[in-house]
């Protein structure tokens, strides 16, 4: 089954090993700061809204790239450290954000301590960045492995530098035609991003939804058909057929309208199937990566000792020099030290009745499941980024499955010592504090692969990328608590308001974080749902098996992306499998216009790909830059509908508009991809 687009680095980098520019500069390196600080901080608003950020990749990149234009000796390396440093802001908020209000949810803090935050914060964020460089060899030369955004970025570096007027002018159609229909659907909101159809009888919910997110669809024609089929079939195991079925089984909840019946049935089980499913694949594809994992960190050693007996350096190419991976295990070891200390004494509460050796286990114990569960978990977060993009990456389904085989460990150690009777808040606190570190980590180990995939595609000096993610960690944590101090201060978070009077409709409601804190507390209760997660590890252990013999015929079902198809909400996933079916209908119509006896097939072929591809790559830039605009008028009118002019008895209308939008979109997209028959 051909997989459509070909990726920009089968060309090898813009910039190659033997060439040597300028990369990190003063001017880079000011520019980097401040982008940082902004975009992190107009993402910290929707982080703590709606559980969700938007990427800030792109823009940082758009941006960077609008900026250095106007020095006359910037070039594209440049602009990529400005892009990867600038990025981290929005990673290391919403990894952060997403878990660190589950502290002041469980009334353990009354406002985001600064140094605490800072430490937590920057811990996470630069452990996410080393654990990356072992990962980077072998993520990056997967097949299956896409990186939509990163190919974007990519793309819109390499139409500007090589200063393409047809590519440029392709990339800002699709980047107009995305951000005009993302500022529609989310700032005016005379278009829905989604629409639902559901029906209830006396014992179940049958239906069925649609999205219409221009950037997701992009994205899905970027990933191609077989990450997208993955997806569907998750799609019909979580809702097709779950859905129905858990309702049956459990019983449907008491609302009014059978949308809301199926949203909460998914919330309350399907969820938890796709949790399973993830955390089941995802160890799964750690142990296929077993081996090239190995290599890379074989070959990062040999090359150590090749300079260590005087072999020439430029016998490792640029692109290829990471940081010292000696170097990387060394300061990994360090930070267990002030992990250790961060959980021991300002996460695990001083007064309880455990003695001081099974407090030193249990800091042990879960310094070390950081550390190596996060690596894990992180890799894991990586291999999402390459396969679905960062935007789209459940992080928070991650963090769930890291939480769950956390707090299971910490309750072993309960009932080893004796038993759990008064120690439930040690263990909720102790795991969800853990979890904020590693879940810093994962989100930064995440950005950070689809910054290197620009890096490679570039031309970019790997190490010089990785010190400048970690400076960029530096920076965003210094300011995160003020940032979230002053949200906190002016809206409340998840059912805690800092001052009595405030509005409850305009609270922040951190849903991440509830879910974090009401898991963790479920655990030691022993009332959480594990039935349904053993469903979802059974679905992984069949689809495996089912991906092992599709192989023989030249198809893959990759496991992760079916979980992703459970997990995710069907506005966000049924962009991407219509994307990606739009990908593989013009790559067969291509095949059909052009048979193998026409000259010059292959180039014909691979020009309207490129096309296609720059396309798609402006569209996920245009709409994406747009979620980051509006985050501002979101957070200095505290509310998400401050654009909005569509009457609310004519929103049921804009469900049928998205729907009629998207479909001239597709329909739009094949033409211009196809163009007119040479």
């Amino acid at each position: 089954m051909s997989d459509q687009p070909l990726l920009a680095t089968e060309e090898g980098p813009l910039i190659p090993a033997s060439q040597h520019l300028p990369e990190i500069t003063v001017r880079g390196l000011c520019l980097g700061v401040l982008l940082t600080i902004i975009l992190g901080s107009a993402n910290a608003y929707l982080g703590l809204k709606v559980g969700q950020t938007v990427s800030a990749s792109i823009p940082a990149a758009i941006i960077s790239m609008s900026c250095l234009r106007f020095f006359r000796r910037s070039n594209v390396l440049e602009n990529t450290m400005v892009q990867t440093m600038a990025s981290v802001g929005e990673a290391l908020i919403s990894g952060v954000a997403f878990i660190l209000p589950a502290l002041i949810i469980l009334h353990t803090w009354d406002h985001f301590y600064y140094w605490q935050t800072v430490s937590i914060a920057l811990l996470g964020g630069t452990l996410g960045v080393l654990f990356t460089i072992p990962l980077r060899r072998a993520l990056l030369v997967d097949k299956i492995l896409r990186y939509p955004e990163g190919i974007a970025i990519s793309n819109v570096f390499k139409a500007n530098e090589t200063n393409d007027a047809h590519d440029i002018k392709t990339m800002s159609l699709g980047g107009a035609v995305g951000g005009v229909i993302a500022f529609c659907q989310t700032g005016l909101q005379i278009l829905s991003d989604h629409w639902y159809c559901w029906f209830k009888t006396s014992t179940s919910v049958f239906g069925f939804g649609l999205g219409f997110s221009p950037a997701l669809l992009a994205a899905g024609y970027i990933v191609g058909i077989n990450a997208s089929l993955s997806i569907l079939v998750g799609i019909i195991i979580g809702w097709i057929i779950g859905v129905p079925c858990v309702a049956i089984i459990f019983g449907m909840p008491h609302l009014d309208s059978a949308t809301d019946i199926a949203m909460a049935v998914w919330r309350t089980h399907i969820r938890n199937i796709g949790v399973g499913t993830m955390l089941v694949g995802g160890l799964w594809t750690l142990g296929t990566l077993y081996k090239p994992i190995a290599h890379g960190l074989s070959t990062s050693f040999a090359s150590i000792r090749a300079l260590r007996n005087g072999e020439q350096k430029a016998a490792i190419l640029r692109t290829d020099r990471d940081m010292p991976i000696h170097y990387v295990l060394g300061l990994i070891i360090l930070l267990a030290v002030p992990i250790f200390i961060i959980l021991t004494h300002n996460i695990m509460p001083p007064n309880t009745s455990i003695s001081s050796s099974f407090r030193l286990l249990l800091g042990v114990v879960t310094t070390s499941y950081v550390i190596i569960g996060g690596f894990l978990f992180c890799a894991i977060a990586a291999y999402f980024a390459g396969l679905i993009g960062s935007t789209n990456t459940p992080v928070s389904g991650l963090l769930v499955s890291a939480l769950l085989l956390l707090c299971l460990i910490i309750l072993g150690l309960f009932k080893m010592n004796g038993g759990i009777q008064g120690l439930e808040n040690v263990g909720v606190l102790l795991g969800v504090g853990a979890t904020i570190i590693l879940g810093s980590a994962l989100a930064i180990s995440n950005d950070t692969m689809q910054d290197l995939k620009v890096g490679q595609i570039v031309g970019a000096t790997p190490w010089k990328q990785q010190l400048m993610l970690i400076i960029g960690v530096a920076v965003i944590a210094l300011v995160m608590p003020g940032i979230l101090n002053l949200l906190y201060n002016a809206y409340g978070l998840g059912g805690v308001f800092p001052h009595p009077g405030m509005n409850k409709t305009q609270m922040l409601a951190a849903p991440q974080a509830a879910l974090m804190a009401t898991i963790a507390q479920g655990i030691y209760a022993q009332n959480l749902e594990w039935s349904t997660i053993g469903v979802g590890g059974i679905i992984a252990v069949i689809c495996i098996v089912a991906d092992h013999m599709l192989k023989r015929f030249g198809a893959c079902l990759p496991v992760l992306a079916i979980g992703l198809g459970i997990y995710l909400p069907l506005d966000a996933s049924i962009p991407v499998v219509v994307g990606g079916l739009l990908s593989f209908l013009i790559s067969r119509r291509l095949n059909k216009r052009y048979p193998v006896n026409v000259p010059a097939r292959e180039k014909a072929i691979a020009s309207r790909r490129h096309h296609g591809l720059l396309l798609a790559c402006g569209m996920v830039a245009g709409a994406s830059l747009i979620g980051v605009v509006l985050a501002i008028p979101f957070a200095l009118k505290k509310s998400a509908d401050a654009l909005s002019i569509m009457p609310a008895q004519w929103l049921p209308v804009t469900g049928i508009l998205g729907a009629i939008v998207t479909l001239i979109l597709c329909i739009w997209m094949y033409q211009k991809i196809m163009g007119a028959k040479e």
